[in-house]
């Protein structure tokens, strides 16, 4: 009787479900590195690596507690190349039984797994994910018939639940749920902020980066830059590092953004416990635990408990609550081809060109960034969902579909209508000015609404507000900007959409009026472009998510 344990690469913690139970003598363990899953969407060169680094140590460390693994690497003749076919074929190799497996993160996977007792002819038991602080069970009741899910009440349920930063049962630490008015800060001139820790690659890293580079050229990004943690230890380590260095000022200043400062006081550890290397709880607990030796201000340590107990576990929880459906939804019927500039940075906006240049190099940008100006500029351009999605499945190392898809769908474009937020995370160029010192050194005016030089994001945030006003008119949120509106002088709102209209035609042709070049491509494959500038760039119509199973 043999027990196949498959563990997929966002899995690589020793506690997994999976793994519970295993029996050294009878039991294999699973990990395949397959070319499907590297390519459903071309996922950034350092994501690949960092994924089967990561998985090739743990095998390694299974290995050395005396497991029996099988370890189907990329390029092994025999590999099949999908994670099904691997299933099947070591299970016939081993003459397995039966199947194990915890509850994969993303929609996709999971109809896979759905499909393996018929494929392989075996049982297939599939165990819940308790990696994560909510469970599914737990989520769904808490969100009940509710007309609306709002994560702050989550929040407090989750805060109560486990303790965290509790003063009594019932009374949050320092008398209040959440310091987000606190966590507003924008960075003062003279402050430079501790580099993050950064791991240089390993003989077992280097491997795979010469794997990445050989087998997926033509991917977004490099890995001249790859310093994640690519285990256990190394992830301990770095949330050590951001605990005693960078959370005593990560809660001033968690919303910045600053030129030629990609880190600031961020905790780079995300994409560390997405693929299963930091344990959530164990993140939160070193937190506090600063908090009660006098070590870190409660509004820095709140807002970083916020993120992982509330958002963290508050995407996942919509995600599968709302999912396949949630994926097709475009409450706001944006359609425009996501341009080239996503790529290429190659845009005199200077804040998009920061938030872009520093992902391709890193594949990184905090959530300011995401939300606030690549968002943000997609959100008033009224691009595509389906091809915005993709764009952040693709070049962020954290991205997973389960916690992606709902910030960017939901939080960023609005795309769902309202589940996510309650209101539009839309935001002019004083926005932008307010939280960083992009706007001192760029070649538009953030003061300009219309005419030569006027910043992008003015003109099309009153264009997106005109273009939705009667969308928009019953939501009390959007009042203060409707009412703006409507008090604007009839000429100039007309002046600023034309504004808008042209800006948005000319970036359509691969142009854009503040460039002293024009951007070389017009707009970029669903699936990630070919970067490669001497090859011609592949646009294919977008493939759409069709709601429903399968």
């Amino acid at each position: 009787m043999t027990t196949l344990r498959v563990v997929l690469g966002d899995q690589c913690s020793a506690g997994l479900s999976a793994l519970e139970g295993l029996d050294p003598a009878r039991d294999v363990v699973l990990l395949a590195e397959v070319r499907a899953e590297c390519t459903y969407v071309r996922h950034h060169k350092q994501k690949i690596a960092l994924v089967l680094s990561a998985m090739r140590h743990f095998a390694e460390d299974l290995r050395g507690r005396g497991f029996r693994v099988v370890y189907s690497r990329l390029d092994d003749p025999a590999n099949t190349q999908t994670l099904a076919g691997e299933v099947a074929r070591v299970a016939r190799q081993v003459n397995a039984t039966r199947i194990l497996c915890t509850q994969p993160g993303e929609w996709r996977v999971l109809q896979d797994m759905r499909g393996w007792e018929e494929a392989t002819g075996l049982p297939v038991e599939l165990r819940e994910d308790t990696r994560f602080l909510c469970s599914m069970a737990r989520f769904r009741q808490w969100a009940g018939d509710k007309k609306q899910l709002r994560m702050e009440y989550f929040y407090r349920e989750m805060r109560r639940a486990t303790g965290l930063l509790m003063a009594a049962p019932d009374e949050p630490a320092g008398g209040a749920w959440n310091y987000d008015a606190e966590n507003r800060g924008a960075m003062p001139a003279g402050v430079v902020p501790p580099a993050p820790r950064r791991f240089p690659p390993d003989a077992t890293t280097r491997e795979v980066i010469a794997l990445v580079e050989r087998e997926f050229a033509d991917h977004f990004g490099d890995c001249a830059q790859f310093g994640w943690p690519v285990t256990a230890a190394e992830a301990q380590q770095a949330l050590e590092d951001f605990v005693a260095r960078r959370l005593p000022r990560f809660g001033d200043f968690q919303d910045a953004m600053a030129e030629g400062e990609a880190t600031l006081f961020h905790a780079l550890i995300s994409a560390a416990m997405n693929c299963g290397l930091l344990d959530p709880m164990a993140a939160c607990r070193a937190a506090e635990a600063a908090y009660r030796r006098g070590e870190a201000p409660l509004n820095a340590v709140e807002g970083f408990i916020r993120q992982i107990l509330g958002w963290r576990e508050y995407v996942r929880g919509i995600y599968w609550l709302k999912m396949p459906d949630y994926a097709g939804t475009n409450a706001l019927e944006a359609g425009r081809r996501l341009p080239w500039l996503y790529w290429s940075g190659e845009t005199a906006m200077a804040c998009m060109k920061s938030a872009i240049g520093q992902t391709r190099d890193l594949a990184y940008a905090h959530h300011i960034q995401r939300l606030m100006v690549t968002g943000n500029f997609a959100l008033l351009a009224g691009l595509d969902p389906v091809e915005v999605n993709d764009w952040y499945m693709v070049v962020y190392a954290d991205a997973y579909e389960w916690v992606e898809l709902p910030n960017t769908h939901g939080m960023a474009l609005h795309a769902d209508g309202g589940v996510m937020a309650s209101k539009p995370y839309a935001a002019s160029g004083a926005y932008i000015n307010r939280m960083s010192n992009h706007c001192r050194g760029c070649a538009y005016d953030v003061k300009r609404a219309t005419g030569p030089g006027a910043c992008p994001f003015n003109f099309l945030y009153w264009d997106f507000m005109a273009r939705h006003a009667e969308r928009f008119a019953r939501n009390m949120r959007m009042a203060m900007p409707l009412r703006t509106l409507g008090k604007m002088d009839r000429q100039k709102v007309a002046a600023m959409r034309a504004e808008a209209a042209g800006f948005l035609a000319a970036l359509d042709r691969g142009e854009e009026p503040g460039l002293t070049a024009p951007a070389r491509r017009t707009s970029a494959s669903r699936r990630g472009p070919d970067t490669s500038p001497s090859l011609p760039l592949p646009i294919p119509a977008p493939r759409r998510r069709a709601p429903g199973p399968g």
